[in-house]
């Protein structure tokens, strides 16, 4: 009996991370690796002015990395440039360097320009999310406070919703690694999406195996959901009271991880893992691929879905976002190099 349910649990734990997938490759014309990027891009934000912030240097429990000892870091790209580069940002003395690992990322433009990133942050494996404010003159970052809360416990990304308030997911309920392998492997439905504000902290969606990605739709009125392990994107309307409500979830074959939402059209770009075996269990010789899609009027009866890249391993292994500004294409990766594209 024990058994049969262990072979059970397994079977569906395979298809979860859709372990017998192999992809076809879809390659785009214009594309390079960016220099100086080695160790990871998990994340990627622009700004409407075409500043990209990138976050490197995730150390994740169960996940490959390039450089476990090099203290995480934020880039900075200017997609406005003919040749576009990454710059390492200057974080402010007093923030605890040795002890960054960066994960989900999201920018807030406030009334009077100020620009704040907001980064999920795992040091010790903890969680937390760390405000910054950008500093435009030396493309620095200058920490403002560090925050943690009892119902922030497995924090993956964040959306900023104002200049100290922003929507989480928490992709598991535990923070133990052996107790997220089982919560797993037992295919039980306990990450949240939580509302952080000074004043108020609570849960506004729940039911997800583990939910990743977050973003907002142009218009402020919809957030989008990825549930990296249901392989689905879900929409749900905001509240003037910050609740959420669920409107619908658009089902996909793949692993979604991160989503971008394009400001000129409201599509969403999305950094996806066609076999999450391949992420979890790292093989040199197999190794994970990257996928990016485009979802196209979401909200619609019938959205549509493109397979806009698709690569085996060969050129990026395991792709975690996608974001795009005027026909520049950026792919980040949990914990490998990061691509430029012109489309």
């Amino acid at each position: 009996m024990v058994a049969e349910f262990g072979n059970t649990q397994l079977q569906i734990t395979q298809n979860r991370l859709n372990a017998s997938r192999e992809i076809a490759p879809v390659t785009l014309p214009n594309c390079r690796l960016i220099k100086g990027i080695e160790s990871g891009s998990e994340d990627i934000d622009i700004l409407p002015n075409g500043l990209a912030f990138i976050s490197s240097g995730l150390k994740y429990p169960g996940i490959k990395s390039f450089a476990p000892d090099k203290p995480g870091e934020i880039f900075l790209m200017d997609l406005n440039e003919d040749n576009p580069r990454a710059v390492e940002m200057r974080i402010s003395r007093g923030f605890d360097l040795a002890s960054f690992n960066p994960h989900g990322i999201s920018t807030y433009v406030d009334k009077d320009d100020t620009v704040y990133l907001f980064v999920v942050n795992h040091p010790h494996q903890k969680s937390t999310v760390e405000l910054f404010k950008y500093v435009e003159d030396d493309n620095s970052l200058v920490h403002l406070k560090t925050i943690q809360h009892d119902l922030l416990t497995s924090v993956n990304d964040v959306v900023a919703v104002g200049p100290d308030s922003f929507y989480a997911t928490n992709d598991h309920y535990f923070s133990d690694f052996i107790l997220m392998f089982l919560e797993m492997f037992l295919g039980l439905t306990w990450s949240n999406v939580v509302y952080y504000s000074p004043k108020e902290v609570k849960e506004v969606a729940a039911g997800f195996y583990s939910a990743n990605g977050i973003n907002i739709s142009p218009d402020r009125k919809f957030i989008y959901i990825a549930d990296i392990f249901d392989h689905n994107v879900h929409v749900m309307e905001k509240h003037a009271n910050w609740n959420l409500t669920h409107v619908k979830k658009l089902q996909l074959d793949t692993l979604v991880d991160n989503l971008s939402v394009e400001p000129s059209t409201g599509d969403i770009w999305t950094g996806c893992h066609p076999n999450g075996m391949k992420l979890l269990y790292y093989d040199p010789e197999n190794l994970p691929a990257s996928e990016v899609l485009r979802i196209q009027n979401i909200l619609s009866e019938e959205p549509v879905v493109t397979r806009v890249y698709a690569d085996n391993g060969s050129v990026l292994q395991g792709s975690s976002v996608a974001s795009i500004y005027e026909g520049k294409l950026l792919i980040g990766t949990v914990f490998h190099r990061a691509l430029y594209c012109e489309l």
